[in-house]
Order: C-alpha cells, then structure tokens, then sequence
C-alpha cells in the first residue's frame, strides 16, 4: 500500500470518528441511559396513555386533529416522549402501533428559552412542516402569537414546571392557558418531587422551607470526574413540589381564571432510581441504583443482582413517608432475592428447577405476588437457551420490568420520587 492510499484510509477513519457514527452507545451512563428510556420514559407513557386516547377520540369526533404546546421543549425531548406513546390495545400481529400519527397530529409546537437546545431540536425535526421551535420565557405567562389558536394538550416533562421558582408565576401561565381554552384542554405538568430518598436532607414538614433547591447537573459524570469538574459544575434552582402545594396552586389558578382546573391523575416517576441517587449530592444513605438497574437492561452485561438490593434509612418526624418507603423497599427486595433464589435453583440441562420454589405468601401484596409469578415463568420459559445469553437478554431485563411495575403500581403521586407528574383538565363546555 502507498503512503498516499494510506493517508487515504487514514483520512476516512478520522473523517467516522468525527461524524459520531463510531462512537460506542451504552446505556449504562449519560442523558439517555436505560433508566432514561426503559422506566422513566415509559413510566410517563402509561400513566398519560388513556387520557391521551381520550382526547384523540373527542378531537376526532370534531374532526380535528391535535395541537400540541410542549413548554420547555428543550431539544424536542417532549415531541419524542408523545411520539413513541404505544395503542396499548394492540395486538401481537400488529405493526402500526403508534397511538399519535402525522395524520392525527395537527400541529406541534415547542417552546424553550434556550436558543442552542432550539437549534439542536430544528436540527432534528426542521424538516417537518407540523413542527415549529419557538424561543419564549414561560415562566412570564403564555405566548401566543396573534391569531394563533389556543391547543388541545400543554405538555412538560423532567420537572419543566420547577422552573417556576416562585409559585405566582406558574399560576399566571395556567390561569392563562385555561382563559385561552375554547372547549377543552389537557395539561401535563411535571415537577421535581419534595419528598424524593435522593435529597432526604432537603425534607421539611413546613412546606415554606426548602421551597427551591441548589440542584446540581453532577450525574452526567463518573465520581472521579465529578470531583475533578467540581468547581465547572452547572447549578439550576428548580422548585420542590408536594401534591399539596400543587393542588394550592391549581385552586388560586382555577379562581383567577374563572374556570375550573380539574386534577385527573398524579403520579411519582423514578422513586428509587433517581439520577441523583447515584451521586449521594443530598442524602449520604443514597445508593447508586440507577446504575444496578441500568446493568438490567444493558444487552450482553450480566449484572450484580445484589447491587440492586435497597436499604432505606428513615428520617425520623416523616411517618407516613416512611411506611411508603419501607413497604416499596421490602417488595422490591423481595422480588430481586426470589430472582436470585430462581437462578441458583434452575437446571438448563433438564429445565427445570432442582428443588421446587416455595410458594408465594398469600399476605403479600397483589403485585408483588404477580410480578413473582411473572419471573418464575420467564426464568422457567428461557433459562434452558444455550445461545443469545438468556440471563444477560431476558431475564435480566424481565426483572427491570418487573421492578418497574411494582414502583408504578405502588407509588402514591405525593412527590416521594425525582418526578411528580400532575395531569389535569380545563373543560368548558
């Protein structure tokens, strides 16, 4: 080979090393790690979905399709969550399985007051004539440009509304988008939850403390980089919410408007697996869970189902916070050892298990029960596969599920989690 066929080669190579294009994906860190996709994401999926489906069903009736505000776009991150929103009816033979279409959705329009993540998000979607980027500050109310219609779903996601440091502002914005509603909206309204395990020391019962806190962007690095970057670190001040200072500031909304703000549903996301459980920024008890559970879902990586035990410290005065936690860490750690107890017990060889699995205590609770039952017929279903890795490609990543689901049907929507979601309804006629 010359020098010149190889300068040659060599240029190419740089030229896919600079594109991105080489560079190794894991789901183990960063924005979108597994935790990101598989539980947080899909965790706001199935608790909007059928409220979603509702007013697709009543815009279609009217024979309109759907407007849609995502305020704090960022770079489209909202646009992305809503588009990948499953028909939860369908059936297994199904491949058109999107619940939001292009057909179906009228017009998108996301707002930020951030000019490079809007570049990053036109980026992306420009090309689409239904999707327009719109630099605005929506802690200063709504924007709407003259002429332009009010829309059917106001949507925020990863604690956009903590934005609003100051809870008069947020009432000003909903107040504003229940005014400019002409029949019926929906609004999603997403927060950083007060009582969240991964900043225990922020806890108060005055709820006229610790209102904002110092939260710092540390995650996106490993521990040894995060003390190197110590002093680069970004910092935000983003409001802590409880559902009771939500509801206090959906009435003074609903009183300023003239019309009713009606709260449909509240949900906690990301209990115990929190971004900031990893860094113990704010609670010295924290473990890094994230990262365990990450392992699960992490394709050809057996992972350390002991890393995923958890063990809560209480904090002493918050009873009723304490019991959430204790009774959600007993299952959780239930159904991880039962799985431990599974894998050291099954035979690939004659598939089946070596001593019969004792039976599952009727006390339990219903979805405990039913997320055991759930990994017993997996482990049972595959673990006599000799190729594709069973443990690493499907049972790992059937107990992140099955973790999944106990958090999701066991949370209380009163802020004890990184997230706490609001959907609620304006409804004029």
């Amino acid at each position: 080979m010359s020098n010149m066929e190889q300068d040659t080669q060599m240029e190419a190579y740089s030229e896919a090393v600079k594109s991105g294009l080489y560079a190794k994906k894991t789901g183990l860190v960063g924005k979108y790690d597994n935790v990101r996709r598989y539980w947080e994401d899909e965790i706001t999926r199935s608790f909007i979905y059928p409220y979603l489906r509702a007013l697709l069903d009543r815009a279609q009736a009217s024979m309109k399709r759907l407007r849609i505000m995502d305020l704090g776009c960022g770079s489209a991150d909202g646009y992305e969550l809503l588009m990948g929103i499953r028909d939860r009816d369908a059936d297994l033979h199904q491949t058109e399985v999107d619940l939001l279409t292009d057909e179906k959705v009228g017009f998108y329009k996301g707002v930020d007051l951030n000019e490079d993540l809007l570049n990053q998000a036109r980026n992306i979607y420009g090309h689409n004539p239904k999707v327009a980027f719109s630099q605005a500050d929506f802690t200063r109310g709504l924007v709407l440009e003259e002429g332009e219609k009010p829309y059917d779903l106001y949507f925020t996601s990863f604690g956009t509304f903590s934005h609003h440091n100051e809870d008069k502002t947020l009432v000003t914005l909903l107040s504003d988008i229940a005014k400019a509603t002409e029949d019926y909206c929906l609004i999603v309204g997403d927060w950083l939850g007060r009582y969240s395990y991964e900043w225990q020391t922020l806890w108060t019962n005055d709820l006229k403390e610790n209102r904002n806190m110092d939260y710092v962007v540390s995650y996106i690095y490993n521990k040894e980089e995060r003390e190197k970057r110590r002093d680069e670190l970004q910092h935000l001040f983003l409001r802590l919410m409880s559902r009771q200072e939500i509801e206090r500031v959906i009435a003074q909304a609903s009183s300023r408007a003239g019309v009713e703000i009606r709260p449909l549903q509240y949900f906690d996301r990301s209990v115990f697996t929190g971004r900031h459980m990893d860094t113990k920024e704010y609670n010295p008890h924290a473990q890094p869970i994230r990262e365990a559970v990450n392992t699960l879902h992490e394709s050809n990586l057996r992972a350390d189902l002991s890393s995923l035990i958890v063990n809560y410290v209480p904090k002493p005065g918050f009873d009723f916070i304490n019991d959430y936690f204790e009774q959600l860490q007993m299952c959780w750690n239930t159904l991880v050892r039962y799985t431990q107890d599974l894998l050291e017990t099954y035979d690939h060889e004659n598939r089946t298990f070596r001593a019969e699995p004792p039976a599952v205590p009727a006390s339990y609770p219903p979805e405990l029960r039913q997320m055991m039952e759930r990994v017993r017929q997996v482990v049972e279903g595959v673990g006599w596969l000799i190729t594709g890795l069973p443990r690493e490609n499907v049972i790992e990543p059937q107990l992140g599920y099955a973790l999944r689901f106990l958090v999701t049907r066991m949370q209380r929507g009163q802020g004890c989690a990184h997230g706490l979601v609001g959907i609620f309804e304006v409804k004029k006629k």
